[in-house]
């Protein structure tokens, strides 16, 4: 089998209103995608600033329930002053709605002075034009500078070499455990946090070692039926083998598939449906989780909260190496300027200035588990005592998104396409040869697709 395969050679919030300044009130919209289809026409999505005064900086976000409040929060810590922002904040329904709303307003060229973007989905806006170059210098002039960033982050702003994202924050793909079962089953190193594996037999037997410790399952991991489990997983051990996974323009996608196979047999090893079951949806796998009938969860590092208020020993770590180099599989809540057809040069300065101040308040933004983009955060004393988000810091630097390309990235129907045949393999319904060339052929189609805003 060749090591890299061409797949056209396999096969053809409860308040609606907040107040978050002395001076003015937040406005809280919040869209459905049904919504969003009744307001087609453009003219409806111009001028979001209008509604409460031309003064304000208008600011679009996708972030409802913990995450709102701390945003929330976080306006209103940038709000204070004589130098306090006014903003006129709309919230929309996380999804494929929100993007359609982004690039309709931003297509209109009269956007929102600042909005929040998936690093993963910066490929499908940026070559089109849909947002707008940062200044780097306004950037430096307010104290944010591309050093202040993990280069594995900040090496997806950029298109042609043009920054179009400042990243806020890291949320990457990890590991929970109970700190009591892994002590029992021989996993902790001498500080007490989940020690290295290094190969894929360590992993399999922590596995095992859980389940004795337990007495019922080792590792759990939710993925029947959802859209992005089954990819965050392989993404992240296919990246350890340290082999590309490119989808050029026009195709065909470049896959190692031997180390695809490799990651693929691996992950059917290790939910074998006897140590670690193999038919979990991610509630069950929460669910069980949460109540201690397992050792140890693959999830994102945004369950923080919840799993926190299950009162559990809670330990956290990076997703461990178990192939060749270190990588662990996330995305990141980015800021970004959607295109405006005529920019009015000041309100673009205080947009930039809206930026850094809120990166300089994500240590609020790190206690619902995101790791702050912006390092100087990291090292303040406050954020190393996070427990247990500073056991996992790290992953930041061995950051691995979604290869770019239009259709790709959170909430996109490439993840959804590429879990299916991930799925099938998990749960014995086929091979993990036939998995590969599937995924494949599944991406050979996507990019066959015109890119609708080229």
């Amino acid at each position: 089998m060749s090591s890299r395969l061409p797949a056209r050679e396999v096969g053809a919030a409860s308040d609606p209103v907040r107040r978050l300044s002395r001076r003015r009130l937040l406005r809280h919209t919040l869209a459905t995608a049904g919504a969003l289809l009744a307001a087609a026409p453009l003219s409806a999505c111009s001028s979001p600033a209008s509604a409460s005064g031309a003064s304000s900086l208008s600011v679009w976000d996708l972030f409802q329930g913990g995450d709102g409040m701390l945003m929330d929060d976080m306006i209103e810590a940038v709000s204070r002053g004589a130098e306090g922002f006014d903003v006129d904040r709309t919230i929309l329904d996380w999804g494929p709605s929100y993007y359609t709303k982004l690039a309709m307003s931003a297509a209109g060229g009269r956007a929102s002075d600042v909005a929040a973007m998936h690093l993963s989905r910066l490929a499908g806006y940026a070559p089109g034009g849909l947002v707008d170059p940062f200044d780097l210098d306004l950037l430096a002039e307010f104290g944010v500078t591309p050093k202040d960033f993990a280069p594995a982050v900040w090496g997806r702003t950029q298109h042609e070499g043009t920054v179009y994202a400042v990243p806020l924050d890291v949320h990457p793909f990890i590991v929970f455990y109970d700190k009591e079962a892994a002590d029992t089953a021989g996993l902790l190193d001498p500080s007490g946090e989940l020690a290295p594996m290094g190969w894929p037999e360590a992993f399999l037997d922590a596995g095992r070692a859980l389940a004795e410790a337990t007495g019922q399952a080792g590792v759990l991991f939710g993925h029947v039926t959802d859209t992005a489990q089954n990819w965050r997983l392989f993404a992240a051990l296919y990246a350890q083998t340290g082999a590309a996974f490119t989808l050029p323009e026009g195709g065909p996608p470049e896959i190692d598939v031997d180390a695809a196979v490799r990651v693929v047999t691996f992950m059917k090893q290790l939910f074998d449906g006897r140590t670690n079951p193999n038919n979990l949806d991610y509630n069950g796998a929460l669910a069980a989780f949460t109540s201690r009938r397992g050792g140890m969860a693959m999830l994102g590092e945004w369950e923080l909260p919840t799993l926190k208020k299950a009162g559990i020993p809670l330990g956290a770590a990076a997703f461990p190496q178990v192939f060749d180099e270190p990588a662990v599989y996330t995305d990141s809540h980015s800021f970004v300027l959607p295109h405006q057809k005529d920019p009015d040069p000041a309100r673009r300065r205080e947009a930039h200035r809206y930026v850094a101040e809120m990166l300089k308040q994500s240590l609020t933004w790190a206690s619902a588990g995101h790791i702050p983009a912006y390092q100087p955060v990291l090292a303040e004393p406050e954020y190393a005592a996070l427990d247990p988000q500073a056991s996992y810091a790290d992953a930041a630097k061995v950051a691995v998104l979604d290869p770019p390309n239009w259709f790709v990235g959170a909430g996109s129907n490439f993840q959804n396409r590429m879990c299916q045949p991930l799925q099938s393999a998990l749960l014995g319904n086929t091979s993990a040869e036939k998995a590969v060339r599937q995924m494949v052929r599944e991406a050979d189609a996507l990019l066959r697709q015109p890119n609708p805003v080229a």
